[in-house]
């Protein structure tokens, strides 16, 4: 490791209390997303105490923020994405207060070199567990003119290269007639008789999709008391498909499915998203074989083939906008599962410390290799110019 790279890992060590703290008060207060106040105000108070310059609120998201760190002159542009909301009744069980304080502490490990150009940046993006914020921050624009966007993921595998499942959330309602369900019977339409013939549709329709095709309901609504038929019944799903356009043919067959549902009861349907679209994850090689070397000489040599996560991540979009990793890293003994409190625990205990220090330090590595290596760049660049 040059003399460069040995200074990082000496900021690291000399970080680490102040940076597991931050990750400590996150995951002691746990906030859903939208409405994760304090831990926004954690991350944006320690950028700021280092010399970022912080705003709040960006994107018309009060809990999303941008901070930056100049170089000494032009060069590349490198974000660093936290996540820091939880999950109802779990809290941090998906690590996401390890997430921040990696991204934030990463970023601080770079801004100490005087070596330093371009710019560094950290973007705080709200409800990832939910309608993720970074596709909002996508189509806002704070994206422009990035260079590279890295973030890690607690797992059960160190997994430098992902990709995931394109994500459309999916909203039906059925429109009927009420009627009492004894005495006028024939006078109602019953939408949750639609509802019910479009759940056995999607089942026939599910028999014939590929294996990287998931589509999953649930009935939301589906009437008042039992002596009267249901005028309106709705269901929502979350439909997946390994690339945008298949999705996007899915989708279609999806929704003449609820038509034909409707259309055998004499109901109307309208549809709606309920949540943000997720694009497909796609992990820029170049970077994350950057990533896989960093993490090699931090001595991790148990290194996962790439796998395709069967969830979907607002990164996925930020992938396809410019040239991003979303590498995961084992937590613990990797046993824990996610969106457990088994997790959320790990995620507060010296496990979950140990793991901060080695993704900030090999996030940090990898952001210098971005800034300093020309090559590094245009190879990213190339690949990610072929990928659209």
């Amino acid at each position: 490791m040059d003399a460069i790279k040995e200074f990082f890992r000496d900021q690291a060590q000399y970080l680490r209390k102040e940076v597991w703290e931050v990750a400590r008060q996150i995951g002691e207060h746990p906030e859903l997303g939208y409405k994760e106040y304090f831990a926004s105000e954690v991350l944006c108070s320690y950028l700021q105490k280092h010399g970022f310059e912080v705003k709040r609120g960006i994107a018309g998201v009060e809990t999303a923020f941008l901070a930056r760190f100049p170089g000494t002159g032009p060069g590349p542009r490198v974000a660093y994405l936290a996540e820091y909301d939880a999950l109802p009744g779990v809290g941090h069980g998906c690590g996401h207060n390890l997430i921040g304080a990696a991204s934030a502490g990463a970023a601080v490990i770079l801004s100490k070199s005087l070596e330093l150009t371009g710019e560094i940046l950290v973007i705080g993006s709200p409800a990832e567990e939910t309608s993720g914020a970074k596709v909002t921050l996508v189509e806002e624009g704070i994206f422009k003119d990035v260079d590279a966007a890295i973030m890690f993921h607690p797992g059960s595998q160190n997994v430098p290269v992902i990709s995931s499942l394109a994500l459309d959330a999916l909203e039906f309602t059925f429109h009927g007639r009420a009627a009492h369900s004894v005495a006028a019977t024939n006078f109602g339409i019953n939408a949750l008789d639609a509802v019910i013939n479009f759940f056995v549709g999607i089942n026939a329709l599910k028999k014939q999709l590929s294996q990287d095709m998931k589509v999953n309901g649930i009935i939301t609504e589906g009437g008042t008391a039992p002596n009267i038929i249901p005028e309106r019944a709705v269901a929502r799903f979350y439909i997946r498909a390994k690339k945008r356009k298949d999705l996007d043919e899915l989708r279609e067959q999806v929704i003449r499915c609820a038509e034909g549902a409707a259309t055998m009861v004499s109901a109307k349907m309208t549809w709606q998203k309920f949540e943000f679209s997720y694009d497909e994850m796609h992990t820029n090689l170049a970077l994350a074989a950057c990533f896989t070397k960093n993490l090699q000489e931090m001595g991790i040599h148990q290194i996962a083939s790439p796998q395709t996560a069967m969830g979907s991540v607002d990164m996925g979009n930020v992938s396809r906008a410019v040239p991003a990793i979303h590498p995961y890293l084992t937590l613990g003994t990797g046993t824990e599962i996610p969106h457990t409190r088994d997790f959320a625990q790990a995620a507060l205990s010296s496990d979950g410390e140990s793991l901060v220090m080695l993704a900030m330090l090999t996030l940090a590595l990898t952001g210098w290799d971005v800034v300093s290596d020309k090559k590094l760049l245009q190879q990213m660049k190339q690949e990610f110019l072929s990928m659209k």
